[in-house]
């Protein structure tokens, strides 16, 4: 009979092996990363815009263009291309982030002729209809008013808003925002990045000769525009020590959000945060859960995480916690930041997040598309291949001694920005 009592047998993961891909340029000099390592006849081409003429007074024209995109053309309504595309069993998928956004196609090979000039005619045609625009402004506001009576969504939104300002990273959004949205603007932005100049194409699944030729004579041959654009970039600086409270007094909990701007994916010292993040907060058996969750029982989940943007990163703490536990949360917090500071990590809880880690990287390669996203942070971040090997040989060898040097450099709560919605402390 099993004994649940023993651990199974572990090992250390050896080897992670990423497919790497092939470069082409279409006629119109759009780039195409192709990886052709699919069995079935099932293919992923995923469209990505970087974000740009960012505009503070317009803060909502990127996302907006990007949720209503696939809602009408000069030739086909929504419900025209919505049919079309379930025709032929094909799925569209639209995403939103703060650098770029994307336009996904997923469809049988067989159906690629038929399905890409629908995409083809949304990407150079789309219309933003008003009735379309109309109904997403009205449900944009309903959930908006919903999620302002979570702690959780307000120590979020305000933490953004602290630590990345009027960009679109941190813009506080609310009602007159969306108001302010005017058709002819998403127009005037849809045109000025959804054009190739400003496209990246990254197809993944079996993408062969066949499938690239269909994708040049299509997209390659007769997309083109014009528009002037500027990219965005932006420049932050920390306000260290900011402590913000949006008082709920009648809530039964309280809502924390802390962290600070840090480095992102392109500092030599990134890998070795990830590791210290991981420890700290950023699996189950982390730190943070086992005092927070486990031995104090304030909470049901709590986790930290690092994050990697176009312009800066950030590192951040997030939990809800019984209001009457809150001042308590954030003493255990400090105190098990200060510990990786001031006693290294036994090698035997740092194995364990080696073999986590490394574990979780290999989990993550499943299939083409997996390994397409990880080309597409790469690619983003102005990095190679080679950050995968130096990020596997530091989760192997960081030392305890190294560990704590870097929670020296990028732990220090006194700089932290603590947002808390909830009851007064």
């Amino acid at each position: 009979m099993l004994n649940r009592t023993i651990a199974p047998d572990s090992r250390e993961v050896q080897d992670i092996n990423f497919i790497k891909p092939i470069k082409q340029l279409l006629d119109n000099g759009i780039p195409v990363f192709t990886i052709n390592a699919g069995q079935q006849d099932l293919l992923r081409i995923e469209f990505l815009f970087q974000n740009v003429n960012w505009d503070k007074n317009k803060p909502l024209q990127s996302l907006v263009v990007s949720h209503l995109i696939n809602n009408g053309t000069a030739d086909l309504s929504a419900k025209d291309i919505a049919d079309k595309v379930d025709y032929y069993g094909a799925f569209l998928q639209t995403e939103y982030g703060a650098d770029q956004c994307s336009v996904k196609l997923y469809t049988l090979n067989k159906h690629l002729v038929a399905v890409l000039p629908i995409l083809y005619n949304i990407l150079n045609g789309s219309i933003f209809p008003e009735q379309e625009l109309a109904i997403f402004i009205q449900n944009q506001k309903q959930s908006l008013s919903v999620s302002l009576q979570k702690n959780d969504f307000l120590a979020r939104k305000q933490f953004a808003n602290t630590l990345f300002g009027d960009t679109t990273y941190g813009s506080n959004i609310g009602v007159k925002e969306y108001d302010a949205i005017r058709r002819e603007d998403l127009i005037a932005y849809f045109k000025a990045a959804y054009k190739p100049e400003n496209c990246t194409i990254i197809a993944a699944g079996k993408f062969e000769e066949k499938e690239y030729n269909i994708l040049n004579s299509i997209i390659g041959k007769g997309w083109a525009h014009n528009s002037p654009s500027v990219n965005n970039k932006f420049v932050f600086t920390a306000t260290p020590g900011s402590q913000i409270l949006i008082e709920k007094p009648d809530t039964l909990q309280s809502a924390i959000r802390m962290g600070t701007l840090t480095i992102n994916r392109r500092h030599e010292d990134f890998a070795g945060l990830q590791v210290l993040n991981c420890v700290l907060g950023g699996y189950f058996g982390s730190r943070l859960m086992s005092n927070i969750r486990e031995d104090k029982g304030y909470t049901y989940g709590i986790g930290s995480g690092v994050v990697s943007l176009q312009d800066t990163g950030y590192i951040f703490i997030a939990t809800e916690v019984g209001a009457d536990v809150c001042s308590d949360a954030l003493n255990e917090i400090d105190k098990e930041i200060e510990t990786l500071k001031t006693t290294e990590i036994p090698e035997q809880e740092l194995e364990l997040v080696r073999s986590y880690m490394l574990g979780s990287l290999l989990g993550s390669l499943e299939n083409a598309f997996s390994h397409a996203d990880k080309f597409k942070n790469l690619y983003f971040s102005g990095l190679d291949y080679d950050y995968y090997d130096r990020y596997i040989q530091t989760v192997r060898t960081i030392s305890p001694g190294e560990l704590r040097k870097l929670a020296h450099l990028y732990l220090n709560v006194v700089d932290f920005t603590k947002v808390i919605a909830g009851k007064k402390l």
